[in-house]
């Protein structure tokens, strides 16, 4: 298939720059027999007793800092992820892309860039990076919300369940923006399943796709973990007929890559997949996920979860009822096309 194949015309409007008032209250479309539109907070009514919700519990690094160059040109660092021995991945946008072995000031520490990777740097800190990220860093809103970074932000683009022990990604899981601590009681009580993967979300989930052909795009790396007991909770809920239902393209993308490895032990490490339409979905049999960029990887992911021309109906719908898009936007819960 063509890029431009997964084109439609956002208007600009519907990018949602900010957050719901309260986390639940934002839209939900329903894809079942018939398109319905609801408040996230009636997911509920969607999802059985038994089922098995799959959550990416990461925690975001507030990983954009703001600095200057030796010859005093201002500079901004995103990180796409931290490396080892003191070094990281990243993105700078200066006025003049800096010099392999040049300094680079950030607050009181310095930096020096050892190394580039087409559009990456890769740069050393004589601290521990974490450690400065967290100190001077701000929010890494993605690029097409407009603004700077508020204090909202900081409890806001992060989930309720995220664990701070694994503060590895440099994007939300936005799906799971929508949770708050009640729906999820409500859900739990409800005798609906609960299970945890983590994948580092990098800050190539925001590029677009920019190859005529699909097939030929070289798509993002991030690592994952899926432990061999969310295997058996997966098996166990299969067997007993009921849904596995993953929050985000995040938990899908974990899932379904711990499932290329047949001997079902769970998976630690790097994954490359790609889901495009003609993708035999493995595992997942419900997806809960915000409205995503056009020409993207991820909408992709979704036209090969519930077809090509379902997709192209949803967004289009989407569109003329003024869903709100995007990371702090609203959601869809979709299942998937069975033929």
């Amino acid at each position: 298939m063509k890029t431009i194949d997964f084109n439609y015309h956002l208007p600009e409007e519907l990018i949602a720059n900010y957050p719901m008032h309260e986390r639940s209250s934002s839209r939900l479309l329903v894809s079942k027999e018939c398109l319905s539109h609801k408040k996230f907070k009636d997911i509920i009514d969607f999802i059985d007793e038994g089922d098995l919700l799959i959550l990416n519990n990461t925690s975001v690094i507030p990983a954009r800092i703001f600095g200057k160059k030796k010859s005093g040109g201002s500079i901004e660092v995103m990180l796409e992820r931290l490396m080892e021995n003191n070094e990281a991945l990243v993105q700078i946008r200066s006025g003049r892309s800096p010099k392999v072995g040049s300094d680079l000031f950030v607050d009181k520490y310095k930096i020096k860039v050892i190394d580039r990777k087409e559009n990456f740097f890769i740069i050393k800190f004589n601290d521990d990076p974490l450690v400065v990220f967290n100190e001077i860093g701000h929010v890494p809103l993605p690029p097409y919300i407009k603004r700077t970074d508020e204090e909202i932000d900081q409890e806001r683009y992060a989930t309720v369940y995220e664990d701070k022990k694994l503060q590895e990604s440099v994007a939300a899981p936005t799906a799971g923006l929508h949770f708050d601590e009640k729906l999820l009681n409500e859900l739990k009580n409800k005798g609906v399943q609960i299970g945890k993967v983590n994948l580092s979300v990098g800050a190539g989930t925001f590029q677009p796709v920019k190859v005529d052909n699909i097939e030929d795009h070289d798509i993002h790396s991030e690592y994952l973990e899926v432990k061999p007991e969310i295997i058996d909770l997966i098996e166990s809920t299969k067997a007993a007929g009921k849904k596995v239902i993953a929050v985000g393209t995040t938990a899908t993308r974990a899932i379904e890559t711990a499932y290329l490895d047949t001997s079902y032990k769970g998976y630690k490490g790097y994954t490359k997949l790609f889901i495009t339409p003609g993708y035999k979905y493995k595992v997942i049999d419900k997806l809960i996920t915000n409205f995503h960029l056009p020409q993207s990887s991820l909408l992709m992911l979704v036209a090969a979860f519930i077809g090509y021309e379902k997709m192209k109906e949803i967004y289009k719908i989407a569109v003329e009822e003024k869903y709100r898009f995007l990371s702090y936007g609203d959601a869809m819960l979709l299942e998937k096309n069975e033929i």
